[in-house]
C-alpha cells in the first residue's frame, strides 16, 4: 500500500540505491510511475506493506517501509531488489553497488567510487567538511538526520 513519504513514522525502515548517474526528468516521471506500481502491489506474505518513496537530487531513489504495520520478508525484499535490478536493466544504470560515493561539490552531486574517493581524500581535493551521503541508515530518522552530512560524520570519516 503506497502512502505519502512524509506521512510514514520515524521508525520506518529505508532503503537508499544511489544512481551512478543523474536521471533525467523523463526518467524521472517514468521511475516514479514505476515505483508508485511496485509499491502499491507489494506485500509480504499477503499482506499489503505501507510504503512510500522519494527521489533525491535526481539520483537517490529512497524507498521507505512501516515496519510496525507489516514487516517486510525475505520474499518481499527479494522482490523489491528484483524490481530495482529491473530499474538498473531499463535505465542503463548502477543503483545497487554500495562501494561507491556520493558527495557534495556546491550544489552538484558527485559519484566516485571508493577507491577514487580515497584518493582525493589523500589528495586534500575532499575534507573532512565535504557533504557525503551515509546511503548506510536504517531508519527515516537517520535518513531525516545523519544521511546528508559532513564526511567526519560519517563512515568516509576514516579516509579524511
Amino acid at each position: 500500500m503506497l502512502v505519502n513519504f512524509d506521512t510514514l513514522p520515524e521508525t520506518a525502515r529505508i532503503w537508499i540505491y544511489q544512481c551512478n548517474r543523474s536521471f533525467s526528468d523523463a526518467e524521472l516521471e517514468e521511475i516514479s510511475e514505476k515505483l508508485t506500481t511496485f509499491l502499491e502491489g507489494w506485500t509480504a506474505h499477503g499482506a499489503d506493506l505501507q510504503s512510500g518513496f522519494e527521489i533525491k537530487y535526481k539520483r537517490f531513489i529512497v524507498i521507505a517501509l512501516d515496519q510496525e504495520m507489516n514487516a517486510a520478508t525475505g520474499c518481499s525484499i527479494d522482490a523489491s531488489v528484483k524490481f530495482i535490478q529491473e530499474l538498473e536493466t531499463a535505465y542503463k544504470v548502477d543503483l545497487m553497488d554500495k562501494m561507491n560515493v556520493s558527495y557534495k561539490q556546491g550544489e552538484y552531486v558527485a559519484y566516485k567510487t571508493l577507491t577514487d574517493f580515497k584518493k582525493m581524500a589523500k589528495d586534500k581535493a575532499v575534507s573532512k567538511n565535504t557533504i557525503v551521503f551515509n546511503n548506510l541508515v536504517n531508519s527515516k530518522a537517520e535518513y531525516l538526520e545523519f544521511w546528508e552530512v559532513p564526511a567526519s560524520e560519517s563512515w568516509h570519516s576514516r579516509f579524511v
